[in-house]
């Protein structure tokens, strides 16, 4: 008779990532006490143009801490803004950097921090998730690049749900399902262990339900909790282990045709993790038993859809005949991916997201 054959032996390796993390309605009345702790005393204030008011609150709140603010931080961090960012770090003195503001923001402490060495104390105000990881991206001539270094992971985060409330409920909806994104891509990773697959599907709990009371409530205090643990969640998950197809796709998406990045996470990822589907069964009956939904595919299009969220690479401005330029870079210097990428199939996974198919639990 046959023999079955052996069932494999469970095996993983887990690196624990070193940060401290405040968190809590009026979090933030701790920064000054925090940073001392890092032994700082020139605090160079990161943020975004959009936030200049809460960059000029933080600078206030560090008083003679206070290094002075540069608010220029921009999406996927062009080359030319982290080299003026790092010259302004070094003109003032700084000995570590408060960032505050989404993943841009973050992003630019990083690339700061990348030639620099200097500390970063992140304070999240959308649900980006890069405060918790060592990975950093740089946009030069058209092309995306990332990478992981020690130095650039935040040394504190403050998570300070009051900060999210301003945050628009589209945008957090989409900066919501980016969270859900590292969460996702956690669980069919080449690096997955079982603590982060636990941290990544309670993640995948929290997430949802908080966004939709959050598009009925913008100012509910309890969702944007919520909502903002269910990020925490996923900013561990992405920082500890490797993502896959969909991350690759978002970020050549992103920096070659300069998509937002939040909305493009949100329209690929369904089709992304229908690709994925029939190589990684275990991961997608893990998401879709978190959506409580009958496929993991499927569940995040209807989530995203149900959350008037964009669901089609042609809404956030893609052109058809851009398809196929993607589709090359897409494959070129490819992810780790449960399944085997190939061009043809990228191109029919970007022409869905494209048209904005709802999935089937495979392609």
């Amino acid at each position: 008779m046959p023999t079955s054959a052996p069932k494999a032996v469970l095996s993983f390796l887990y690196e624990a990532l070193p940060s401290r993390v405040v968190f809590g309605a009026g979090a933030l009345d701790a920064l000054t006490e925090e940073v001392a702790k890092l032994g700082a005393s020139r605090a160079l204030v990161v943020c975004a143009p959009e936030q200049r008011a809460m960059g000029a609150d933080i600078v206030l709140k560090l008083g003679a801490r206070s290094a002075g603010v540069f608010d220029g931080a921009m999406m996927h961090v062009p080359i030319d803004v982290a080299q003026a960012a790092r010259e302004k770090a070094r003109r003032v003195g700084a000995d570590c950097c408060v960032a505050i503001g989404g993943g841009s923001t973050t992003g630019l402490a990083k690339a700061i921090a990348l030639t620099s060495g200097l500390p970063i104390l992140a304070i999240p105000t959308t649900y980006a998730g890069s405060e918790m990881t060592p990975i950093w991206g740089l946009t030069e001539g058209g092309l995306k690049k990332t990478g992981r270094d020690a130095r650039v992971l935040p040394k504190t985060v403050i998570y300070d749900p009051a900060l999210t409330l301003s945050l628009p409920a589209a945008l957090s909806v989409t900066s919501g399902i980016n969270a859900i994104a590292h969460c996702v891509e956690a669980l069919y990773s080449k690096d997955a262990n079982p603590i982060i697959s636990l941290i990544a599907e309670e993640g995948l709990r929290a997430m949802p339900g908080a966004l939709g009371e959050i598009v009925k409530r913008p100012s509910d205090l309890d969702a944007r909790s919520r909502a903002l643990y269910g990020a925490w969640l996923g900013g561990v998950s992405l920082g500890a282990v490797g993502m896959a197809l969909h991350h690759k796709l978002c970020h050549t998406l992103g920096g070659t045709f300069n998509f937002p990045h939040a909305e493009t996470h949100t329209v690929v990822l369904p089709h992304a993790v229908a690709y994925n589907a029939s190589a990684a069964r275990e991961a997608m009956d893990r998401i879709a038993r978190a959506l409580g939904a009958d496929s993991a595919a499927a569940g995040l299009y209807d989530l995203a859809a149900s959350l008037g969220a964009p669901v089609s690479l042609a809404s956030l401005g893609m052109r058809r005949e851009q398809i196929e330029q993607a589709a090359e870079l897409a494959v070129q210097n490819p992810y780790y991916n449960p399944r085997p990428v190939t061009r043809e199939g990228v191109r029919k996974l970007l022409e869905n997201a494209f048209d904005g198919t709802r999935p089937a639990d495979s392609v």
